[in-house]
């Protein structure tokens, strides 16, 4: 999920096209639904994760956290006192935060130096840690995939290489001070491709050799870290058949399929469920959901509207209430354990201390923007942990 303008998902211009070589997306059959599964089992991850080992991942994505506390954000455990929270989440069983990196963000946040430092705090807890890039000054998503303007006049070899040096600095970074990722994103939610209009799906060649370019500097700063490719529309089978047919079929490489799924815009969870399992076996992937979310209120603590704030918009079966937004939480995650083979590696949740604090709002150029989330934070009105943090 990022800004405003992609709360829809729509998928971009190169729907119907692939370059050279690749596969029609209208070609790809839609994969067939089936029931929920029992949890199975989980594995030791490959490539260096240990904490795995302790169970799926009960990930939160923290990105908007630094700048909360900077602007005096106060978070409490649910009996009242106020404490860090990252630690509040830690101990309520989070263990992966997820951090998003801009190229060069108007507000000076998501940078290396961030990263690093929140890396930092996260390991001290016994975090593992999922690196996001967006290759981008601000919000990445379907429906926007802006080059960083450091970028904008550079040839398709200069491209490829900015997007090595780029994934190398930050991860290499992490590497030194002893915090390496366990997981890295090669863009975010890029359905339709990524640093417009070079990255976009209409050239899916081009788009193939900017993922490589990243994926490979990636296993080269830090070996031990596993690389992943981020759709949204997690309940779009076509859509992912589609897309990584074309991506395997120019062999760009990676582990990890990773997808992002609101109930309230991406299909139901037996959609999720049967998409999850189709692409286990269809790519030999592990997959795991980076993105979800669920509002514990219709009422919102400041003057933005927020993006999920009508009755008509909730999933049925799921009130915008505390505990609405603890089952949903513990049904995605039932979901993702499902998938066989003990393939599903876990749930991450988005922006889970966003909450509405003056000055950290939508647009980072703009301190006056407001927040269109803090009803799907899982921290209420008073900075109380909710329910739903316990997965």
């Amino acid at each position: 999920m990022m800004g405003t303008s992609s709360t829809s998902h729509t998928f971009g211009a190169g729907e119907g096209k692939a370059g050279s070589g690749g596969v029609g997306r209208r070609a790809v059959l839609r994969g067939a639904g089936a029931a929920l599964a029992a949890p199975l089992a989980w594995p030791l991850l490959a490539g260096g994760v240990a904490r795995a080992a302790e169970g799926p991942i009960r990930g939160v994505d923290v990105s908007s956290l630094p700048k909360a506390e900077d602007l005096g954000a106060v978070f409490r455990r649910a009996d009242g006192s106020a404490a860090d929270a990252l630690t509040i989440l830690a101990e309520n069983g989070a263990n992966w935060v997820r951090l998003k990196v801009w190229v060069n963000s108007p507000d000076g946040y998501h940078d290396t130096t961030r990263i690093a430092a929140l890396a930092r705090r996260a390991a001290a807890l016994g975090m593992e840690i999922l690196v996001d890039f967006h290759y981008s000054d601000s919000w990445a998503d379907p429906g926007q995939q802006h080059k960083p303007a450091a970028w904008a006049g550079l040839d398709a070899a200069g491209l490829e290489r900015a997007v090595a040096e780029h994934t190398s600095a930050v991860l290499g970074a992490l590497v030194e001070q002893g915090t390496p990722a366990g997981l890295v994103q090669i863009g975010n939610e890029i359905n339709a491709g990524m640093l417009w209009p070079d990255g976009s799906t209409d050239d899916f060649d081009r788009l193939a050799a900017l993922l490589t370019a990243g994926a490979e500097a990636a296993a080269d700063a830090s070996p031990g870290t596993r690389r992943a490719l981020h759709l949204a529309e997690g309940g779009d089978n076509a859509l992912f058949r589609w897309w990584f047919d074309n991506a395997t079929a120019r062999a760009v490489p990676f582990e990890v399929i990773a997808l992002s799924f609101y109930g309230y815009w991406h299909g139901t969870l037996p959609e999720l469920q049967a998409n999850l399992h189709d692409l286990v076996a269809r790519y030999d992937r592990d997959v795991v959901v980076v993105e979800t979310a669920y509002p514990f209120t219709l009422g919102s603590d400041d003057d933005h509207q927020d993006i999920i704030g009508e009755e008509s918009q909730l999933v049925a079966g799921y009130p915008a209430t505390p505990e609405g937004q603890r089952r949903w939480v513990r049904d995605i995650t039932s979901v993702v354990a499902g998938v066989p083979g003990g393939r599903g590696l876990g749930v991450f949740y988005w922006e889970p201390a966003w909450t509405a604090v003056p000055g950290n709002g939508w647009d980072p150029a703009d301190p006056a923007s407001g927040n269109a989330w803090e009803n799907q934070a899982v921290f209420d009105y008073q900075g109380t942990v909710l329910p739903a943090a316990g997965w």
